[in-house]
């Protein structure tokens, strides 16, 4: 009885674990996305990074450049919505993470 339990259990855990790690992929339809080209245009505009490369990563678009200090950025879009999903940030000595959070609007 003690050892089916620990199956289940052990069962259980290993498919959760699993369905957690594959809600990090980009479910949308290929049919649907937008050209790569309209994500670069989008980030360099919007924010002032230097793309260096965009692929397929898990079904998301996955961005590797640097922002406009000079801070390696690795972020994950949606290739339908361009939805950021994921952004990483390696500040130089210098960098501040201030302009990466959300400023109060004033009313």
């Amino acid at each position: 009885m003690k050892t089916a339990f620990i199956a289940r259990t052990a069962l259980l855990s290993l498919l959760l674990s699993g369905y957690a790690l594959a809600d990090d992929d980009c479910r949308e339809p290929v049919s649907d996305w937008q050209p790569r080209e309209t994500l670069r245009q989008h980030v360099e505009q919007q924010y002032g990074w230097n793309v260096q490369r965009i692929k397929v990563d898990d079904g998301c678009y996955k961005i590797k450049g640097a922002d406009r200090k000079g801070n390696a950025i690795e972020a994950r879009y949606a290739p339908a919505s361009l939805r950021l999903r994921t952004l990483h940030v390696n500040f130089g000595d210098d960098g501040d993470a201030r302009d990466y959070l959300a400023r109060p609007t004033s009313e």
